[in-house]
């Protein structure tokens, strides 16, 4: 088969599987230490508000990951964008199912927010190795800052949910470091703050939506 045609192909499987297949974590959910408190309803829709945004930023991370993958350069790099969406993979189901148990709804524009996180994904890549590892280590500082604002604002009692994000927030600073080893380039003050722009705009409206 033409190995174009593979990477199409390839391209086509990682969104389908991401959008309309349920998610296969490789480990466990993380467990709470402290025991899960009584939630009100109040409380309840706003957990689940915020954990569709969580499963929101990881349907963003498998486009970015299998973007950058497609175009990456360097064959090293490109297997260290598979495995870092292979992870981000238990990132997904964990919020999956904290939105499940929660009894909440995933976004229902989450091809929306994958096809721009993919474009993203591809501008980054066609930027050169250095700048699209920028873009990773970036993306992972302001993910990692977005998660800690959402264990403040969880309910006291959702200690599952906290616990997903403690985990998920230890990965996502790992995948950054891994980026700077890797050779990731600074990005622009500007295109830093049109990240947070984005990033702003996505959450506030999958919050509802």
């Amino acid at each position: 088969m033409n190995p174009s045609l593979d990477s199409v192909l390839a391209v086509a499987d990682a969104a389908l599987r991401t959008l309309f297949a349920r998610p296969h974590a490789t480990r466990a959910a993380p467990r709470a230490v402290d025991p899960a408190g009584e939630l009100s309803e109040a409380e309840r829709r706003e957990a689940g508000a915020l954990m569709r945004v969580n499963h929101v930023g990881e349907v963003c991370a498998q486009a970015l990951y299998t973007a950058q993958a497609a175009v990456a350069r360097d064959p090293v790099l490109r297997a260290h964008f598979d495995a870092a969406a292979r992870e981000e993979t238990d990132h997904l189901a964990w919020t999956r199912q904290r939105l499940d148990e929660l009894g909440a709804h995933p976004s229902v524009l989450n091809p929306l927010w994958y096809l721009g996180a993919f474009g993203l994904g591809l501008v980054a890549g066609r930027l050169g190795d250095p700048l699209s590892l920028g873009f990773v280590a970036e993306t992972e500082r302001q993910v990692e800052a977005h998660l800690d604002g959402h264990l403040g604002r969880l309910p006291a009692g959702d200690t599952a949910s906290r616990a997903v994000i403690n985990q998920m927030k230890l990965d996502e600073a790992r995948h950054a470091a891994q980026a700077w080893s890797a050779g990731a380039q600074e990005l622009p003050a500007p295109t830093k703050a049109l990240m947070r722009l984005a990033s702003r705009v996505m959450t506030t409206v999958a919050h509802r939506i």
